[in-house]
């Protein structure tokens, strides 16, 4: 794929970033030319004489009939004389109006359905950062155990409207969102991983709600893998090794968010990871999206507090709380191996 030879990051996000909606054009491209093709194989085929010329016509004729007809032009320069081929023109220019109303009407709802899956993914910027992860949306969630309760509901029914739009309008798994670090499988990892952790032993979690969340999240990943028929990929890094892990204990200890002691609590995540790991691996793989980390592996910005234009506002960022100064999450040691394990 040329895409894996272009640099990561920015470079590579915007090329992807084309292909989306390229894909939805040459797909409508390829709508067009298949059925005007086709009928004019049909003209052809018929050698139904034309008002233009008393011996048969050759196939570039037969095309601009076809043509004219199925756009719906009423030229009336070319018409073919015979039964059957006039037949043939008010069936193809029916299914000429038929399909502009289908595009008129089909290009709206991919908009819909790609501005719904987009909001998600922006209100999520703020509580979990950018790129998200499981570790900061709780940290960030601290002791609102109902704020994180209402939080995961909602993206239980994100979670369903993505499946079941991506299931019907299977390329818009391609549009990219407008931000580079910021993706949809990103954010659907990202509550997932959570999820897992309220599951397997955060102290006071909304348990009941985080496995309705799981399920959905789990059966969307589960369901969009299926639909491109992709296999796991061959072993990876694990993205939480126990030191890892250990990290995470502490981090969300220092934000008052305590888990179950023991190792009861880390073998329970691990079989909920296994549970979605290989299903977002591959579709990570084949979509080209970096796997999101665990928790945060540098002080770096949200995308609400920096710009291209503007530099990051320091007392917006400290009265946000989103970056406390006084805070390292982890050693630079520890960081670099956590990346490596995450990528």
């Amino acid at each position: 794929m040329i895409a894996e030879l272009v640099p990561l990051d920015r470079p590579r996000e915007n090329y992807l970033s084309y292909f989306g909606p390229l894909s939805l054009l040459l797909l409508l491209t390829a709508w067009v030319t298949g059925l005007i093709a086709g009928f004019a194989m049909m003209q052809w085929g018929l050698q139904d004489r034309l008002n233009v010329l008393d011996r048969a016509a050759p196939f570039s004729t037969y095309l601009y009939l076809s043509g004219t007809t199925f756009f719906t032009l009423g030229l009336g320069d070319v018409i073919p004389l015979g039964r059957l081929g006039k037949e043939l023109v008010v069936i193809e220019a029916g299914l000429g109006f038929a399909f502009l109303g289908g595009v008129v009407t089909y290009l709206p709802t991919i908009y819909q359905a790609f501005s719904r899956r987009e909001v998600g993914i922006s209100l999520l910027d703020a509580r979990a950062g950018s790129p998200p992860s499981a570790g900061e949306l709780l940290r960030r969630n601290g002791n609102d155990m109902s704020g994180l309760e209402q939080l995961l509901g909602r993206w239980e029914g994100w979670s369903a409207e993505l499946l079941e739009s991506h299931i019907s309008y299977p390329f818009l798994v391609y549009f990219h969102s407008q931000h580079v670090n910021q993706s949809w499988l990103g954010a659907l990892i990202a509550i997932l991983d959570a999820s897992a952790l309220v599951i397997a032993g955060i102290d006071g979690g909304p348990t009941r709600q985080a496995k309705l969340t799981f399920a959905m999240a789990r059966h969307a990943v589960v369901e969009l893998t299926q639909n491109f028929i992709l296999s796991p990929p061959a072993p990876v890094r694990d993205r939480l090794p126990s030191s890892s892990f250990a990290v995470l204990r502490k981090m969300l200890a220092e934000a008052d968010v305590s888990m179950r002691a023991g190792t009861a609590t880390e073998q329970k995540l691990s079989e909920l990871r296994a549970m979605y790991e290989p299903f977002v691996q591959a579709l990570g793989k084949y979509l080209l999206i970096p796997m999101p980390p665990w928790f945060r592996i540098s002080e770096t910005p949200d995308s609400w507090q920096s710009s291209n234009w503007q530099a990051l506002i320091p007392t917006l960022a400290t009265e946000s709380g989103a970056i406390p100064e006084s805070r390292v999450l982890v050693t630079e040691s520890i960081t670099a191996k956590t990346y490596d394990a995450s990528c």
